[in-house]
């Protein structure tokens, strides 16, 4: 998906939500259990019930590949499933790769081309420089979604030392890796619980989407990231996982991961009212 692909699906629906697919066997609703693939039976009914409010899903590549051959198979499903949304949804593989050159040669023929998932865009980790991000660029219409600023408490051990240069690691990550793609191919994660640093990330990059995690069940503002971060284009994809999967875990989970979807993208869209 293009850029202009993507606001124009942000515009369409009023809306900055990503739909994290963190699905656990552990926390689904029971009664999915006896279908003949929970993991899939449980996002399908997750994606139908939010598709309208939602431009992007994103899978936790953890939650699949803890259990084998058959979340893989699940994964596959799910990513097959909304290939029929390709125009109105943008995919995320949240699979944090980084490795020497010809290993994430292989990384991004498996997640980002026509012969492995085929994801919109794929989450990085910078640390290992330049030759570990360049090959994930080469595809055409593809995303690389580099991790800049996180919101976990460990992110303190190395994202807030400062250099020679008296920036921030995290400010030299932004800096280097945006000159290696543009804004047309290269997203960044930023935690919403990092909320006010976002005015200092947008000084660096202005016109760059923004991958937010940590609204809903991690405490961040929504107001504030959009605040902060969002630009005339939307500029943000906000995402929302344990809030919304698991707003319920009986029957009617999805009426209730819907009502909480819906309340996200309404209040998405009088803020985007206000900025853009």
């Amino acid at each position: 998906m293009k850029k202009q692909e993507l606001i124009n699906v942000i515009k369409q629906k009023k809306s900055l939500l990503c739909v994290g697919l963190d699905s656990d066997l552990t926390k689904i609703p029971k009664h999915l259990l006896d279908a003949e693939d929970p993991i899939f039976e449980f996002n399908r009914q997750i994606i139908d019930a939010t598709i309208d409010v939602a431009v992007a899903y994103k899978p936790n590549l953890a939650f699949y590949e803890t259990m084998g051959i058959n979340g893989l198979l699940s994964l596959e499903r799910t990513v097959n499933y909304l290939e029929k949304y390709r125009d109105e949804v943008f995919v995320i593989a949240d699979a944090k790769r980084g490795d020497i050159g010809n290993t994430s040669q292989q990384y991004a023929k498996a997640f980002l081309s026509h012969e492995g998932f085929d994801f919109d865009a794929i989450t990085v980790a910078p640390y290992m420089g330049e030759d570990s991000v360049k090959p994930f660029l080469s595809y055409p219409d593809k995303w690389v979604i580099v991790l800049a600023l996180t919101s976990n408490k460990g992110a303190f051990d190395f994202q807030f030392l400062e250099t020679e240069n008296k920036r921030k690691l995290y400010e030299e990550v932004l800096i280097k890796t945006s000159s290696w793609g543009s804004s047309e191919n290269m997203m960044f994660v930023v935690g919403a619980t990092q909320a006010q640093m976002l005015e200092n990330i947008r000084n660096i990059v202005p016109e760059h989407f923004l991958l937010v995690p940590g609204v809903g069940a991690q405490g961040g503002s929504l107001a504030e990231v959009c605040h902060y971060g969002m630009t005339k284009d939307g500029g943000l994809l906000i995402n929302a996982s344990r809030s919304i999967l698991y707003a319920s875990t009986e029957k009617n989970f999805t009426e209730k991961a819907r009502e909480e979807a819906l309340s996200m993208q309404k209040e998405m869209a009088e803020l985007m009212q206000k900025y853009i």
